[in-house]
């Protein structure tokens, strides 16, 4: 199934689904109306939080799709339309009100309705100079704006909200002598439409909203088609697709998460007697990769949808304990990024939710390093931060996060990037933490098909690895013989080097330490016999036993080595702090 025709059918599960030809709009402003189209009032109905006045949404006629010209909406639209004055310069201000006199002139000539006729009275009698205290205030500018009947105001109905008005807008929305054709997303014939309505809500994309289809160049229209006609969408189907996908990319859906530069949204489609099921996979799958859910629904249980979560990531399958849930339940995700007036497709999965579920349960075991991290399981973006200068998410590098995103989705091999943008942060800040060494791990394992040890494994004899404990231990012994806190350790001096030019740095770590165990030995004999053994046995492992004189320490190590050489770090560094107390009261550890 087509992203389109999926998203489409996610439209109709939509709980509060707009109807046909409807939207829904960020409102500021109710203009209250008497009969004969005098103002009785005017509500600011934004919502107060601190400083900032925020408009809620309402439910209103669509909006058309604007890109250079002047297009008013119906019964409703900014100042600078419904009453000509703008915050701004305004430079055609007055083009854009009397257009949308205009629109109303000839869309409500015929009415009857009591409520549309005292609209074309106010527009006729208004003029700009009028926008003045007490009823209009200056920060009302560039508001959207909706009107009301004085009689109808109290019962929260606005003039688009009337039956005389719904009736004669479904109407005016398939106006137009538009030929039927068949729809690619439905198979229907139907009206199709010329401009699909924007998309709004995606990361950094413009916020009067951006297209995913579009047609507006020569280069991308054939056999003499313009717009829409290229690939032919219904308007029904344009609707349904681009509803659901603005619902989606509202802030609190529970359908979207950031995944670095790309808004990623999802969702299940299932039978009507697996919706129950499509419900829980929705919130499992916030829960996996965006961290702990905080919108649930009421009627769904927390516990449940964690028992859930905590069984996958145990590693069984979800046919086992869920079997509506595994083969049930069809699940889409797909990841969009702005790209000037229009929006690019970082990436689309589309499976079952168990194949799902299996290749994120492969990426928990990828990622597993111990010590583990704090957060137990990591939301993504707290693993792409690792990657990126400052650790800020407008820093990671913009294709990464969508191609790690596809790999973990589909169980494909990771970005080589990663490894590189991994590398390339632990030499520039020395930070070598849980988050950034099981990134480390998942590449060697997934990636080079390599054995990469969760915890110490005092026998492996990956040279990058063995180095890296080495590196760790002369860390561990400076450390005791000079105490915890230095202001630089020898990680923070030769951490980048002695991790790709080995041969160049430890023959001064290996001599340097000498004068520190001597240290060591008078404080504590047993730790400094410790610390000895500790590193015999690392060199043990590093020199080939058919040719003891060869030099231990090679010339350089490569990406992969160096992979290791961190996860060695890492392990044997966790090993020291469970020592710490040990090392404290003199005692010998055996």
């Amino acid at each position: 199934m087509s992203i389109l025709a999926s998203l489409a059918r996610a439209y109709d599960r939509l709980p509060d689904a707009p109807p046909y030809g409807f939207s829904t709009e960020k409102i500021g402003v109710v203009v209250s109306l008497n009969i004969d189209g005098s103002v009785a009032s005017v509500s600011d109905i934004r919502e107060v939080s601190g400083k900032k006045k925020t408009p809620p949404t309402m439910l209103v006629p669509q909006a058309v799709k604007r890109t250079a010209g002047i297009a008013p909406n119906f019964l409703w639209d900014k100042t600078s339309y419904v009453l000509g004055v703008t915050a701004g310069e305004g430079k055609r201000t007055a083009d854009e009100h009397a257009a949308f006199v205009s629109r109303h002139e000839a869309d409500l000539a015929a009415t009857e309705d009591v409520g549309l006729k005292a609209l074309l009275l106010f527009l006729r009698s208004w003029t700009a100079d009028q926008f003045v205290p007490p009823f209009w205030q200056e920060d009302m500018k560039d508001q959207n704006v909706v009107f009301a009947l004085e009689s109808d105001r109290l019962r929260h109905i606005r003039l688009h909200d009337r039956q005389a008005t719904r009736e004669l807008w479904a109407g005016l929305f398939v106006q137009g002598g538009k030929e039927d054709q068949i729809c690619l997303v439905t198979g229907k014939a139907g009206p199709v439409a010329r401009l699909h309505p924007s998309i709004k809500g995606v990361w950094g994309a413009q916020s009067s909203g951006a297209a995913l289809v579009s047609f507006n160049l020569d280069a991308f229209e054939s056999y003499g088609h313009e717009q829409g006609d290229n690939a032919p969408v219904s308007e029904a189907a344009a609707f349904a697709y681009t509803t659901a996908l603005n619902r989606f990319l509202e802030r609190d859906s529970g359908h979207r998460i950031q995944i670095g530069d790309a808004s990623t949204v999802f969702w299940a489609d299932a039978s009507e007697a697996h919706s129950d099921a499509a419900d829980v996979a929705e919130r499992l799958f916030g829960m996996m990769l965006d961290g702990p859910a905080t919108n649930l629904d009421e009627n769904m249980q927390a516990d449940k949808v964690g028992d859930i979560l905590t069984k996958i990531r145990e590693g069984r399958r979800v046919a086992s304990f869920a079997p509506d849930l595994a083969e049930g339940v069809r699940f889409y995700v797909l990841g969009l990024a702005p790209n000037a007036a229009r929006l690019s497709i970082r990436f689309h999965f589309e499976d079952d939710f168990g194949v799902l579920a299996k290749n994120y349960q492969q990426f928990i075991a990828d990622m597993r390093v111990e010590p583990s991290p704090r957060e137990g399981y990591p939301p993504l973006w707290r693993y792409l931060n690792e990657t990126a200068v400052l650790g800020k998410r407008e820093n990671v590098a913009p294709n990464l996060a969508g191609e790690w995103m596809r790999a973990i989705l589909a169980g494909t091999h990771y970005p080589l990037t990663l490894m590189s943008s991994v590398l390339t942060r632990i030499r520039a800040d020395g930070e070598i933490n849980a988050l950034r060494v099981g990134i480390l791990k998942a590449l060697l394992v997934r990636n080079f098909k390599l054995e990469a040890p969760v915890a110490l494994d005092p026998d492996c004899k990956n040279r990058g690895y063995l180095l890296g404990r080495l590196f760790a231990t002369y860390e561990q012994i400076q450390s005791a013989a000079l105490g915890p806190k230095l202001n630089a350790t020898i990680k923070d001096k030769f951490y980048g080097s002695a991790s790709s030019q080995p041969r160049k740095v430890f023959a001064t770590l290996d001599a340097g330490s000498v004068n520190h165990l001597s240290k060591v030995r008078k404080a504590s004999p047993g730790w400094e016999i410790n610390l000895q053994r500790q590193i015999r046995e690392i060199m043990d492992l590093m020199t080939p036993s058919d040719d003891p004189l060869q030099d231990p320490y090679p010339a350089s190590l490569n990406a992969q080595e160096q992979a290791y050489f961190g996860l060695g770090y890492h392990h044997q560094r966790s090993e020291a702090f469970k020592s710490r107390k040990t090392e404290v009261s003199g005692e010998t550890a055996e």
